[in-house]
């Protein structure tokens, strides 16, 4: 504050050049006046104010002014103590009095002090028991609240070891997480919350593991159950689908109808029959599919969910390939085909259950892939086996098997196209077999038939052949007891089997979803098979057998007359079955080939009889012992000819059932046969000399048979038609008894004379057999009569011979 007055003296110049101002006294002092104001204003810092005073070199001058002023102060000093003096007094009286009182009070205080030690000395001594109490109290404290800090972890780590030894992994695995991550950072300070916190990583390892080995159980279990699985599948699709009752009513109507007959209609195996006692838990129900869902969550939750659905998915595959993998003797029994038909439904009716109550553990675009791959394999093994059966019924129940198959899967989701595919596949085998066995069924009919005309002695026998066989006879319905059909038992039994394997062929069908029109052609085209191929087949071995006589081989083609006549009613039969009439409904369909195929059959059978006649002539015409030197005949037919006119007469009687043309056409040929066996033997080599007695012998042979002729045997024929049969060897022997040469000679080449059926070289053979047997007798020279009749055998020969060369 100082600096800041004005300078108000005239400035002087120093020794050294610098120019000084001299100061007013007045102006000095009050500065110092303000210096002394700092001084005494300010309790801890005057630096700055005796800087300024010796920066100023007014040392001495503010040193007297300092003196002044405080002897100033103690003038002021002095005055107030005067001022306050009897108040001192007072003060100092009363301070005397108090050093009384504090005498005393000092004189207290050391007695309360004295007590105060002995008391602390005392109190020291129970204060290090006290302070001992109170640290073990601290430190019980502490321990407890350590121990509620540990006790939980102890417990969830017991509990933990409990879950473990129970094989309760999944609870284990969620205790595993709380315990690390929450309780054990609160007691991470204690050695034993390290040891557990290092034994964690191996406990989630083993429950891993142990999660792993219970998922190799299940998928053992599921492997060794899934046979029982698609057993109980299969069973319950069969009663739900259950049978077709139209195809049992036809079974039932078959039995009765074939009973009379001693026949066995076709019949598949029971597939499953249910006792009392069955179990009727659903499939899923037989497998307990908790391991899998505990290991799903605990692969889950420990990050390893795709290891775990890799594994399980990889396992089910090779699983799978097993259930696909047909068993050795599976061609052998059905049996082994029920036991593989139910692994592979238990297979997938686990896969679809694991499909539907789990989450991406098994996919359906996966599910759906494994079972396509299935069903190729599948339908493979399953052709190759349906190619090795050969019996009927077993191929009935491997469809039903098939079938309830089917079902069974179908009822999860999956497709079944290729299977009903491959079950058309087979009713075409089934049809092979099915003619295989009814050619086994038509030769036992043949074999056990006996060819004789059926006989009913009472009207329930009768009415069980119209039952089973559709003929109608006014006749014979008003004909007395016992009646006779015009047929063998083999009619009715043939027609009753063809039907039969109509009702076997359409059995087969039932249930594959064919539409009538579909079965209508299908039960068409395999009759026409049966009737074409197995039954004319069969047909045509019988009537080609060795050993079936003539009558029979008549009686044979009376049959096929009748079945030929009942073929129509076989397509009522198949429209009746199938409930479809392609002429109403005006579709395109096969005709029923029976009748053609009876009368080739017929014809064939006629050919037979033709030649089964023919050899039985044969026969009796081997029989023939002429002598062919017989001086003069006795005046009788041969024996063996009476036989056999009597034979034919019996013959032809058995053709009355036959058709006009059949008979007549055996007759006629019968007696050209007769006539050419007759000329044959007459003309023959082995017959080398011939005498007129002999010939004469033929002749009443010739004669009997020309009686046989016109007797009309069959009748439908012109007058005389069956003579000109033997008109060949008549004029034959004519010419050469009458010796009538001179008209043959003239009539010659006429063509219409009384000898023309007689050729040049017949009649020349007979002639040089007549002149050999003239040599024999060595004096028919001596007669001149004897000799005439030689000259006109050699000129009757040369004149022959040539002739017949002519003619040559």
């Amino acid at each position: 504050m100082a600096d800041d007055l004005s300078m108000t003296d005239e400035p002087k110049t120093g020794e050294d050049g610098t120019i000084e101002f001299k100061e007013d006294k007045e102006v000095t002092k009050a500065r110092h006046d303000i210096f002394i104001q700092e001084i005494e204003a300010m309790d801890d810092y005057w630096g700055s104010t005796f800087r300024t005073i010796y920066t100023k070199e007014e040392q001495e001058q503010f040193m007297q002014e300092l003196d002044e002023r405080t002897r100033e102060h103690d003038k002021n000093i002095e005055r107030m103590c005067n001022f306050h003096y009897q108040g001192f007094i007072d003060s100092i009286r009363e301070l005397l009095q108090v050093r009384t009182e504090a005498s005393k009070l000092k004189r207290e205080v050391v007695g309360v002090n004295q007590e105060l030690t002995d008391a602390s000395r005392q109190l020291l001594r129970h204060g290090d028991a006290l302070c001992k109490a109170r640290r073990v109290q601290s430190n019980i404290h502490e321990g407890i609240e350590a121990l509620k800090a540990c006790l939980p972890v102890l417990e969830t780590h017991a509990r933990l070891k409990k879950q473990m030894a129970e094989k309760r992994f999944y609870p284990a695995l969620k205790t595993l997480e709380t315990l690390e991550s929450t309780m054990l950072p609160k007691v991470s300070g204690h050695k034993f919350a390290q040891v557990i916190a290092a034994s964690v990583p191996k406990a989630r390892a083993n429950i891993q593991a142990a999660a792993m080995s219970d998922l190799k159980d299940f998928l053992e279990v599921v492997r060794r159950e899934s046979p029982r699985i698609g057993e109980v599948a299969i069973r319950h699709a069969d009663e739900q689908y259950g049978t077709d009752p139209a195809a049992e009513e036809r079974a039932a109507n078959k039995r009765h109808t074939l009973a009379f007959l001693g026949e066995e209609p076709l019949a598949p195996e029971t597939l499953y029959q249910t006792e009392g006692d069955e179990d009727e838990r659903v499939a899923q129900e037989l497998v307990n599919f908790s391991p899998v869902y505990r290991c799903q969550h605990i692969f889950t939750a420990l990050g390893a969910k795709d290891t775990f659905r890799a594994y399980y998915v990889k396992q089910r595959q090779k699983q799978a390939g097993l259930a696909l993998q047909p068993p050795a003797g599976m061609h052998d029994t059905l049996t082994a085909l029920h036991d593989y038909l139910h692994g592979v439904a238990g297979f997938f009716v686990v896969e679809d259950h694991i499909l539907n109550t789990t989450t991406d553990l098994v996919t359906r675009t996966e599910l759906d892939q494994l079972w396509a791959s299935a069903l190729a394999k599948l339908t493979t093994a399953l052709q190759s086996h349906a190619a090795c059966l050969t019996d009927a019924n077993t191929l009935l129940t491997f469809k039903q098997l098939v079938m309830v198959f089917s079902h069974a899967l179908r009822n999860y989701g999956f497709s079944v196209q290729p299977l009903h595919d491959l079950l058309l596949e087979v009713r075409d085998h089934y049809s092979e077999v099915l003619m295989q066995r009814w050619v086994a069924v038509f030769r036992d009919i043949f074999d056990k038939d006996n060819y004789h005309q059926v006989q009913v002695d009472t009207t329930r026998e009768y009415e069980q052949i119209l039952q089973v066989f559709p003929y109608s006879s006014e006749a014979l319905e008003k004909a007395p007891l016992p009646r006779r059909f015009p047929f063998s038992l083999m009619v009715p039994k043939v027609y009753s089997q063809v039907k039969e394997f109509i009702h076997s062929c359409l059995r087969f069908s039932d249930g594959l979803n064919l539409s009538q029109s579909e079965r209508d052609d299908m039960l068409r085209r395999s009759t026409n098979v049966l009737l074409t191929r197995t039954l004319a087949g069969c047909l045509t071995t019988l009537v080609r057998r060795p050993g079936l006589s003539l009558l029979q081989l008549i009686q044979v083609t009376i049959n096929t007359i009748y079945l030929e006549q009942a073929s129509v009613y076989l397509e009522d039969v198949i429209t009746e079955l199938t409930g479809y009439n392609p002429k109403q409904e005006g579709g395109v369909h096969s005709r029923l080939q029976g009748r053609s195929m009876f009368k080739d059959v017929r014809a064939e059978t006629e050919q037979q009889i033709y030649m089964q006649l023919q050899t039985k002539i044969d026969e009796f015409l081997s029989l023939a012992a002429y002598d062919w030197l017989l001086a003069e005949s006795d005046g009788t037919a041969s024996p063996y000819l009476v036989d056999l006119i009597y034979f034919l007469n019996s013959t032809f009687t058995a053709f009355t059932n036959l058709p006009a043309k059949v008979a007549q056409t055996a007759c006629m040929s019968a007696c050209q046969h007769i006539a050419r066996g007759l000329l044959a033997v007459l003309l023959g080599e082995e017959v080398k000399q011939l005498s007129l007695g002999a010939l004469q012998q033929l002749n009443l042979d010739v004669i009997q048979c020309e009686q046989f002729a016109a007797s009309e045997p069959v009748a439908g024929f012109e007058e005389g038609a069956l003579q000109m049969c033997f008109a060949d060897l008549r004029q034959l022997l004519d010419l050469v008894l009458e010796w009538d040469w001179t008209t043959y000679f003239q009539e010659y080449g006429t063509g219409d004379g009384r000898y023309g059926r007689v050729s040049p070289a017949r009649a020349a053979v007979i002639v040089e057999k007549l002149r050999e047997a003239d040599k024999r007798n060595m004096f028919s020279v001596l007669k001149k009569a004897e000799r005439d009749r030689k000259k006109l055998q050699e000129t009757v020969l040369r004149q022959l011979r040539q002739l017949a060369g002519k003619e040559l």
